[in-house]
């Protein structure tokens, strides 16, 4: 299994907007092969200072895919090129980690 930890930064303000286009082509992610678990995740509310926060402009994508191979082909799919199109300018920072289990 491969996990996937996404940090989207958006532009001042644009969080939403991101989020709108994303949670959209979450149908078309969720239907690929190897796809077991891919959404978007923000702050929890209320958690001191136990927490770290991101941020209000910061969301997450937590994702789990069955192989390699999935998450090469998620990477490809035409779906995710339009929704990076759609989201470009709206992003201020992307990073992404690929893991996966500690032996």
């Amino acid at each position: 299994m491969i996990h996937v930890v996404a940090i989207i930064t958006a532009k001042p303000g644009m969080r939403g907007q991101i989020l709108e286009h994303f949670r959209a082509n979450m149908p078309a992610v969720h239907a690929e092969k190897g796809c077991i678990e891919y959404g978007p995740a923000i702050d929890a509310e209320g958690m001191g200072k136990f927490q770290t926060p991101f941020g209000a402009d910061t969301f997450l994508v937590i994702e789990k895919w069955e192989s390699k191979e999935a998450l090469a082909a998620h990477a490809a799919a035409p779906h995710m090129a339009a929704y990076a199109a759609k989201t470009k300018e709206l992003i201020a920072s992307r990073v992404i980690h690929v893991l996966e289990p500690a032996a």
